[in-house]
């Protein structure tokens, strides 16, 4: 283990190239692996409770772990904020309390700190693509989630999140959870 150890992380030596990425490592059995992962797309690693794959066993054991075991052991000293993912935490921390954006709209000066929502700004905002109309107002949304959130606070009038301090009730969980940490 010494002489693997000295090899790769003080020698750099990593032998074996990934000829379509040009990726190195230290075994072939890594480069192997390595292959069926990302360049074929192969998830041997099926979660038993859901329909999810993984291509490795540790992923899967984290999916178990955080989504359905709702196991968040890293917790954010700024805010009430958990999760499962110490990069969730860091990316949390960066975004929210260092207001970090790093992904920058080619349109317009609007920046994001989330890949995802750079995506749906430019689909919403500049592409105009709201597929989901409200039956009852015709009001437009990009996802379901959204035009369900709206059909559900809007035109049904319920708000599921409640303090449990000062019984405000609130649309989204996120919205009650500034709440606390203002209250």
């Amino acid at each position: 283990h010494l002489n693997k150890h000295i090899a790769v992380v003080h020698e750099m030596k990593k032998p074996f190239q990934c000829s379509i990425c040009l990726f190195k490592f230290f075994q072939r059995s890594d480069l192997n692996r390595h292959i069926a992962a990302v360049h074929e797309k192969k998830k041997p690693f099926m979660c038993s409770i859901c329909p999810f794959k993984f291509s490795f066993k540790f992923e899967l054991n984290n999916h178990i772990a955080i989504v359905h075991e709702k196991k968040k052991a890293f917790e954010c000293s700024l805010c009430p904020y958990k999760v499962g993912r110490k990069d969730h935490l860091n990316r949390h921390i960066a975004i929210v309390h260092e207001n970090k954006k790093p992904f920058l709209c080619s349109t317009c000066p609007s920046t994001f700190g989330y890949k995802y929502h750079l995506n749906k700004h430019i689909a919403v905002v500049h592409e105009m693509k709201k597929p989901f109309r409200c039956s009852i107002c015709r009001f437009k949304f990009f996802q379901k989630s959204d035009l369900n959130r709206h059909i559900t606070a809007v035109h049904e009038k319920k708000k599921p999140f409640v303090c449990s301090m000062c019984s405000s009730k609130f649309v989204l969980k996120v919205t009650l959870t500034k709440h606390i940490a203002d209250v």
